[in-house]
This record gives C-alpha cells, sequence and structure tokens, in this order.
C-alpha cells in the first residue's frame, strides 16, 4: 500500500527541488493538501475519488471561503495528483477536478491625472525623496510585483543604461522589464545619493536602527499609500494598483495582450484577461462615436 503521508511529503520536496517553486509556495500546498487529507482520512491515494473530493468541496463552501480561495485547494489536490500520474500511482485522475467558476474581478483604478500626481508627489533631492520617487516610477515604469521590487540588488540594474533588466517573478521565471526614461533618471539621482555599499537596490532610510537594510514590502506599501494620501487621492492605493495601471496604461495605448502577459511575468494569458475591460471600453467608445453615422444623417 503507498503511504499517502509519504507520497505527500515527497510532493513537497519534488515541487521544490525539480519544479523550483518557492518555499512560500510549498508551504502553501501543503497546507492546502494537509487540510484535505485530515478531511477525508485517506490513508491510501487509490481512496482518493469523486466521492471524497464532493465532500470535501462541499466542507470548504459551508466554511464560507470565497470561490477563489476553494479552488485554491482543489489546485493544490489536482497538482498532487498528476503528480502520483506520473509516477503511476493509482489514483483520481486529476481532469476530473473542476474548479468553481469565480466572477471576474473588478480592477481598481486611478485616473491618468491621480497618477501623474503620485508620480509628482515625493519631493526633494535628500535620500528619503529620491528613493521614493524611484520606487514609484519603477513600480509604473515595469509593472513588477512589490515582492520582485524588494529583492532587486544594484547589480540588476547595472545596464539600466540600456533602459532594461532581468528579474526573477513568480516560479523562478526570469523575464525582461523596460524603464522609462524618468524611471531612469530617478534612480540615477537616487543611486549617487547613496553613499552607502549595502547590495539591495532599495533600504530604509531615516532610522538609525535600520540603516541600510532592504526594504521591506509593508514599507513600500506604506509608502505608496503616504504619497496617495499627499496627492489628493481618496481611493485605496496599493502596489499591486500601480501594477493594474502599468497593464491598462500599455493596453489603452495598443498593446497587445500576449505582450502584456510577457511584461506582467504571467503564466496564464486567462490571468491576464481580467485587463480586457480596457480594450473592450474603447472598443464601446468606437461604436458609439462611429455606428450608424450615415443612416442617421440620411
Amino acid at each position: 500500500m503507498n503511504d499517502v503521508k509519504e507520497l505527500h511529503k515527497q510532493f513537497l520536496e519534488y515541487l521544490e527541488i525539480e519544479k523550483g517553486r518557492s518555499l512560500k509556495t510549498v508551504e502553501n500546498y501543503d497546507r492546502y493538501l494537509r487540510t484535505f487529507l485530515k478531511f477525508s482520512n485517506i490513508n491510501d491515494p487509490k481512496n482518493i475519488d469523486d466521492e471524497s473530493v464532493r465532500k470535501f468541496r462541499l466542507w470548504l463552501n459551508r466554511n464560507n471561503l470565497k470561490k477563489k480561495t476553494q479552488n485554491y485547494y482543489l489546485i493544490a489536490l489536482r497538482v498532487f495528483l498528476k503528480y502520483l500520474a506520473k509516477r503511476n500511482i493509482k489514483s483520481m485522475a486529476p481532469e476530473r477536478i473542476e474548479l468553481a467558476k469565480v466572477p471576474q474581478r473588478e480592477l481598481d483604478l486611478i485616473s491618468e491625472e491621480e497618477l501623474r500626481r503620485l508620480l509628482d508627489s515625493p519631493q526633494g533631492d535628500d535620500l528619503k525623496s529620491l528613493r521614493d520617487k524611484a520606487i514609484l516610477e519603477l513600480l509604473f515604469s515595469t509593472g513588477l510585483r512589490v515582492s520582485e521590487l524588494c529583492s532587486l540588488n544594484r547589480e540588476h540594474i547595472e545596464n539600466a543604461k540600456t533602459g532594461e533588466f532581468s528579474v526573477r517573478g513568480k516560479g523562478e521565471k526570469i523575464r525582461v522589464v523596460f524603464l522609462s526614461e524618468t524611471a531612469k533618471q530617478a534612480l540615477k539621482n537616487y543611486l549617487e545619493k547613496r553613499k552607502d555599499v549595502e547590495e539591495a537596490l532599495f533600504i530604509r532610510v531615516g532610522n538609525l536602527v535600520s540603516d541600510n537594510l532592504r526594504i521591506t514590502s509593508r514599507s513600500i506599501e506604506r509608502i505608496v499609500k503616504y504619497y496617495a494620501i499627499k496627492a489628493g487621492i481618496s481611493k485605496k492605493l496599493t502596489p499591486h494598483v500601480i501594477r493594474h495601471c502599468f497593464a491598462t496604461d500599455l493596453l489603452s495605448a495598443g498593446a497587445d495582450l500576449r505582450s502584456v502577459q510577457a511584461m506582467l511575468g504571467h503564466s496564464n494569458i486567462t490571468t491576464t484577461q481580467i485587463y480586457t475591460h480596457v480594450t473592450d471600453k474603447q472598443l464601446r467608445e468606437i461604436h458609439k462615436t462611429f455606428h450608424a453615422k450615415r443612416i442617421k444623417n440620411d
């Protein structure tokens, strides 16, 4: 008999070593899969079947979990079943698990005018102001995730004069991102002001205890919130909203969805399709402006 607990352990090692998943991702898969195994009380993978999955889904739903959250558990189980199939271990076919339908989420966006005010908010030539200006410009120019921004080192942008550099994103995948002229200038001004030898691109400043330490995601969230208030933006503004602005700005200017997918680092085009409302809106305006004009004129 195949011990499901041992297979669970081997599966997590497989994710980490062979698939190159981050430790955080492995921890999440561990938690989701452990929850299923504990609920179903299954010891042998051959006992994972439609009925055990149905009961688990019912339990998730009755615990008032959002459909999107329920899908995280189902995806983890499906990937585990694929792993078992790869090893020719008898169990339920992974394709039998269908994900819950989730409504397309609305994007949190700010106007072009609000975005301009945000980017112009950091004033002054002190290190903190120059750093904050560089952070905001870099977020909008590259569409980086906040975790990706925090992990950057100075060496990553040594070739910033060319206007591009590589970043390691989710799933350890490397992609190229591009700098606008204003982002390049903001980075140049900030780095010229730096007098330390810390390798991190963005460091915490203004605190004797935390000088020359890599900035955290939470700190960047606070920086964005601070300048949003300073710019008179009443909406909730986060680094991820700036990432949304990056994508919609490209699409509004005529970029194709595949290119935007590559620049955002999305592994699946369906993730990028949340931005198609931008092009849909443009089509609606074109239709409104030009449709049936000749008939009406006649």
